[in-house]
């Protein structure tokens, strides 16, 4: 119970802090140096780069990984994107939604929001060992939300679209800071992790700190931004999505990594990561694609907004399952 309510706080307090100071400036009671827009890139960027770099480098440096079965993690973390755009185009087209709804509709079943969301229940649950396996779920993110995510939403949307090759978005991703810092995290800790040499405990008081204000500052990013008078336009296609998102997508997948043996992994982290993960909202980043190729972007903040809320619902029935598992 400790667990469950430290994760609404720091997820609620978070987002209704950015909302706070949203309401507040669009309100002229308070004035910043800097645009939200400024402040929120630079949330981000805090935590992008300073917080979780570090955070994933201590987790992985201590995260045993005794099983070769481990190495098809991130294509658990891969099936999972690819299964919610698959099934939202298909309910897209059950629904009979025109093509500017159903590619907002597709970028948020397959957009999640594996890296502050899930990684911060990941932590808050099931510790390091678990978090330490967030970035490897989610290996093969960015690059399929590229090679992908963009193209079919870009195909769904009007004729005013990015000319940017998918081509040239993929050989961007070498130069993308955020990338290059989780996958430098990853090396170094990587090999800190094979060299044998112990991590000092003063490091794990220095994760525990790290993480839920690395996720804060990411969360009030979102609050910066957060829209809700669209929601109740929207209501058929938000209950729709959240039961794609929080039922169909986690029983198939994690139906699958108990197929491939993850429960009997270290006391079954792996699949207790993986019923997380593979059961958290749309992501933030899902309102990129609607907003540069013209498609429903109301629709896809709804959809983002209504299953974020629905976490008041997911994480107790996450934390009940853990317990039977």
């Amino acid at each position: 119970m400790d667990k469950l309510l430290l994760s609404f706080c720091i997820i609620g307090f978070g987002i209704a802090l950015g909302y706070f100071i949203q309401i507040m400036v669009n309100r002229g009671k308070l004035n910043l140096e800097m645009g939200l827009d400024v402040l929120r890139i630079r949330l981000q960027k805090i935590g992008l780069l300073f917080f979780m770099p570090v955070t994933i480098l201590l987790a992985t440096w201590i995260v045993q990984i005794e099983s070769p079965t481990l190495a098809a993690f991130p294509l658990v973390g891969l099936s999972a994107i690819l299964l919610g755009g698959t099934l939202a185009l298909a309910t897209a087209r059950l629904m009979r939604l025109e093509n500017k709804k159903a590619g907002a509709f597709f970028a948020c079943g397959s957009f999640t929001n594996i890296g502050s969301i899930g990684a911060l229940v990941c932590f808050i649950f099931l510790g390091e060992e678990g978090f330490a396996l967030v970035p490897i779920y989610k290996l093969l993110e960015e690059t399929t939300y590229y090679s992908l995510g963009f193209p079919i939403c870009k195909y769904l949307g009007s004729a005013e679209q990015s000319k940017e090759r998918t081509f040239d978005r993929l050989k961007g991703l070498t130069k993308d800071p955020f990338i290059r810092a989780t996958v430098s995290s990853l090396l170094i800790g990587g090999a800190l992790n094979f060299s044998d040499i112990p991590r000092p405990e003063f490091f794990g008081v220095v994760n525990a700190i790290f993480i839920p204000v690395g996720t804060s500052l990411l969360l009030v990013s979102i609050g910066l931004a957060m829209r809700f008078r669209s929601v109740v336009n929207y209501l058929k296609e938000c209950f729709s999505l959240s039961l794609i998102k929080f039922l169909l997508v986690p029983v198939v997948i994690t139906s699958f990594a108990w197929s491939l043996g993850y429960g009997e992994i270290d006391h079954g982290i792996p699949l207790k990561v993986v019923l997380i993960l593979s059961s958290m909202p749309v992501a933030f980043n899902a309102l990129i694609p609607p907003s540069i190729y013209n498609l429903d972007i109301d629709l896809a903040n709804s959809c983002w907004l209504f299953t974020t809320s629905c976490l008041v619902i997911t994480l107790p029935i996450l934390m009940f399952l853990l317990h039977l598992m």
